[in-house]
């Protein structure tokens, strides 16, 4: 499980934690839900001690290759069974989610924490148009709305990164707001197995982006038990 918190109001100096669903009655208020394309029987992530299968499809695996051939710049060169994607073309749809993390992997050799942070930043700002950062300040000011918006843009974006998620009503400095969004079995986490993949790659950058890049808040709280299959 992972907890994502957008800040909408003025945040206090300790970092707010995102709340979970109530057990009771089934779904918490204010939750909205979206699967994505889960392989198993239930539809939902497998249980801990499980690996969730996954039905990727042409839109999952297109954000997939963009990921990871923006980070194949900065990743130590493939072992000798996978330079034959090297010469793939951008529509050969040459990644999977697991070459994906094993491109993660690769940026990580030889680099500190910090510098691990820095391709992440890197590689998030080469999806941008010049000037994005700014425009997304102006049109998302830290409000309730740019909030709410943006956590319910993150659900069915970011499936094919994290697996399925729902927004959630969290408590910002005693102001309820649905800027959560509560990922039910992180597929990064689970797929990477590597607490400092997700801590490096994922939780310290994204927040780091959010909140200084584009002015809106992000807190980030992980469970690693989601990492044990």
């Amino acid at each position: 499980m992972v907890a994502l918190s957008l800040q909408g109001v003025q945040a206090s100096p300790a970092q707010p934690q995102c709340q979970r669903p109530s057990s009771r009655g089934g779904r918490a208020a204010g939750v909205i839900r979206i699967r994505c394309g889960i392989a198993e029987p239930s539809g939902e992530p497998a249980p801990l001690g499980q690996k969730t299968r996954y039905n990727d499809g042409i839109f999952e695996k297109a954000f997939m290759t963009l990921f990871a051939r923006k980070m194949e710049k900065f990743a130590d060169p493939p072992a000798p069974a996978g330079k034959a994607r090297e010469n793939k073309g951008w529509w050969d749809w040459g990644y999977d989610y697991e070459s994906f993390v094993d491109v993660s992997r690769r940026v990580m050799q030889r680099r500190s924490r910090i510098q691990q942070q820095q391709v992440v930043r890197e590689v998030l700002l080469s999806m941008l148009p010049p000037g994005a950062p700014a425009q997304f300040r102006k049109l998302f000011p830290p409000t309730k709305w740019a909030a709410e918006f943006n956590a319910a843009l993150t659900v069915p974006f970011f499936d094919w990164l994290v697996g399925p998620s729902e927004v959630m009503e969290v408590e910002i400095n005693g102001v309820k707001q649905k800027s959560g969004v509560h990922i039910k079995k992180c597929r990064y986490l689970e797929n990477s197995g590597c607490v400092g993949m997700c801590v490096n790659m994922c939780k310290i950058p994204t927040q780091d982006f959010f909140t200084n890049e584009f002015g809106l808040p992000l807190t980030m709280t992980p469970s690693m038990s989601s990492c044990y299959y």
